[in-house]
């Protein structure tokens, strides 16, 4: 039985979802729902990060204090930047930063954190070499935003996983 349903939860949670946004209990529906649910949970197998296990948990909300104060300073910033365009075009440019982080959560968790953030895109990571290529919308000072990275995100990072 584990073989036909991986995750039947997940299967379960999906059905729901698709019910849920197609406002529908048809009989097809309910059947698509299904298919897709659990063909989705076949896809997800394979998918199994390696375990991790958080080495302090205090730093996490001070990381998330950290995420949520620059992700309301970033809005202003992007709505003064969006204001001004008329006057003083952006200065958008890349910025290449060395990060030292091997976990692969922590790796999703600071790409997570760095696309929410507006005004900022993660574009590539280079696992050989460990640069990350971030797009700025407006770059000030390339060296500032490594370094703020490297101290606001990824030294909290490291505490936290490695």
């Amino acid at each position: 039985m584990r073989y036909w349903f991986p995750y039947p939860l997940l299967s379960l949670a999906l059905l729901v979802l698709w019910l849920l946004i197609n406002q529908s209990f048809a009989p097809g529906q309910i059947i698509l729902g299904s298919i897709l649910g659990i063909s989705s949970a076949w896809v997800t197998v394979n998918l199994q990060p390696d375990k991790t296990r958080l080495k302090t948990v205090i730093k996490i909300f001070s990381l998330a204090g950290h995420v949520t104060i620059d992700i309301l300073r970033s809005n202003i910033a992007v709505m003064l930047v969006i204001l001004r365009t008329r006057t003083q075009p952006a200065n958008s440019g890349f910025v290449r930063i060395d990060i030292t982080l091997k976990d692969e959560n922590a790796l999703a968790l600071l790409a997570c954190i760095l696309t929410a953030t507006p005004g900022t895109a993660w574009v590539e990571f280079d696992r050989q070499t460990g640069v990350l290529l971030l797009h700025i919308l407006d770059l000030e000072n390339s060296d500032d935003w490594a370094a703020l990275i490297k101290s606001r995100y990824e030294t909290p990072l490291k505490e936290i996983f490695e």
